[in-house]
């Protein structure tokens, strides 16, 4: 299991557009992938689950992988959220 964190730094949060763009770069991989935030954890490769974090601007969630591909699926997601959100 690969767990790493990440601070929203996009004015707008993780709205339609990115969350959905994350979800599809979750489901590339075969891992489980979720996405927690104050204690809420969620499918990342669903985008209700996703969107109704409601993540805003400086929260911080927590993204954990598991099985297989999770360290490139790790790399390229966290990649994905420094270039996106």
């Amino acid at each position: 299991m690969k767990t790493f964190e990440y601070t929203i730094t996009d004015p707008l949060g993780m709205h339609a557009r990115p969350a959905g763009l994350f979800v599809k770069e979750a489901a590339k991989y075969p891992c489980k992938v979720t996405i927690a935030k104050d204690g809420k954890e969620v499918d990342a490769k669903r985008i209700l689950g996703v969107m109704s974090l409601g993540v805003k601007e400086g929260q911080v969630i927590t993204v954990a992988l598991d099985g297989d591909q999770e360290d490139e699926a790790a790399a390229e997601l966290e990649k994905f959220l420094k270039e996106n959100l």
